[in-house]
């Protein structure tokens, strides 16, 4: 049976990725490194506390000694790196914790790997490291492009995007190097539950909710391929059940919409929800819907982000023909649910946004 660390497991695909497998393969071994950052919400993997079979554990990936010693303690097979700094506006803002964690941190982990698999107390024995990516790594298409395939040359526009491609090209180098058995996906953007909520989705829904603005970028034409988070997660499954030894899988969700086009869906299913019940409205009685108007008064546009990629679409033709991967979650299927959990907790996201969970965090430990 696989033996999994999962680094960046608190974080939001990461999480989805922690109850998806858990649930999928219940006799395997997993274990979660997280430094608990700002977007790494323990309460995101509560469902999990209580399997024998889980561990969490508090660290950096570029904790290289933590990480021999928990892959060495726990025999461990499976590397899957969900831990970034991903935020891009951050990035721009400040680029230096997007390269040490993206780049040295990736890094760290690759030598970790190479040490305890290929030259320390497990070598010889099967093994994956597989890091997840991004599609931004392949810079931004024009309206009529089309879509990036695994051999898109890289042309990553942001300091968020520049440090992902980076991670990419140093562990394409230790499988052709060193023999490291690797894997790598880029997906399109996410969306689903534990989601933190400065990403578009969740920020929407949140704002419309307290009847704050929703802030969007230039004209809202920017174009992005938008995936069900467990979608992702199943894709990822595939890759490492199915996928060859230095292998690079594009997964995608063939949906592409702009962001004003999105923004205006949420409005119309969030106007739908409050105004058909009267308790959900009570619940939020700062929202537009509540008191008869609608979200879409809150759409505010805003000076456009610097460099801002126009356009990203993601090819799946390798991952569904080398690996039979398929979304499973239209837009609207996915839509919903996302909208449901959100509604259903409440407590989660607020405490992520007020600052009580900070304050447990601290006192659990000393983050």
């Amino acid at each position: 049976m696989p033996r999994l660390l999962v680094t960046g497991g608190a974080g939001f695909i990461g999480a989805n990725f922690v109850h998806y497998w858990l649930k999928e393969h219940p006799a395997d071994r997993l274990v979660v490194l997280d430094a608990l950052t700002y977007a790494g919400n323990l309460a995101s993997l509560t469902p999990a506390e209580g399997n024998p079979l889980y561990r969490f554990v508090k660290g950096d990936i570029g904790d290289q000694a933590l990480v021999e010693r928990l892959l060495v303690e726990e025999a461990l097979d499976t590397v899957v790196n969900f831990a970034a700094e991903s935020h891009v506006d951050r990035s721009i803002a400040g680029p230096d914790p997007f390269v040490t964690t993206n780049v040295v941190g990736t890094h760290a982990l690759l030598k970790a790997a190479r040490g305890v698999w290929l030259e320390g107390p497990l070598a010889g024995r099967p093994h994956r490291f597989h890091h997840v990516s991004t599609d931004e790594v392949y810079g931004s298409l024009g309206p009529d492009d089309p879509p990036f395939t695994e051999t898109t040359p890289y042309a990553p526009n942001s300091p968020y995007s520049a440090s992902k491609a980076a991670s990419d090209h140093l562990v394409r180098a230790y499988h052709h190097t060193y023999g490291l058995s690797v894997t790598t996906s880029n997906c399109s953007n996410n969306y689903g539950p534990y989601q933190f909520p400065e990403k578009l989705i969740p920020l929407v829904l949140i704002n419309i909710l307290h009847g704050r603005p929703l802030p969007i970028y230039g004209d809202g034409r920017n174009i992005r391929d938008w995936l069900y988070v467990e979608d992702h997660c199943r894709g990822i499954e595939l890759i490492l059940q199915q996928g060859r030894a230095g292998g690079v899988y594009n997964i995608g969700g063939n949906n592409e919409w702009t962001n004003i086009d999105i923004v205006r869906y949420l409005c119309g299913i969030v106007d739908a929800l409050l105004a058909d019940d009267p308790t959900l409205a009570a619940r939020f009685p700062a929202a537009p819907p509540s008191r008869g108007g609608s979200a879409e008064s809150l759409i505010t546009f805003v000076k456009d982000r610097a460099g801002h990629d126009r356009r990203y679409a993601i090819d799946p033709t390798r991952s569904r023909e080398e690996l039979g991967y398929q979304p499973q979650e239209s837009f609207a299927s996915g839509i919903a649910k996302t909208v449901e959990w959100y509604l259903s907790h409440e407590p989660w996201w607020r405490a992520v946004m007020d600052g009580s969970y900070r304050q447990w965090l601290r006192e659990q430990y000393g983050a």
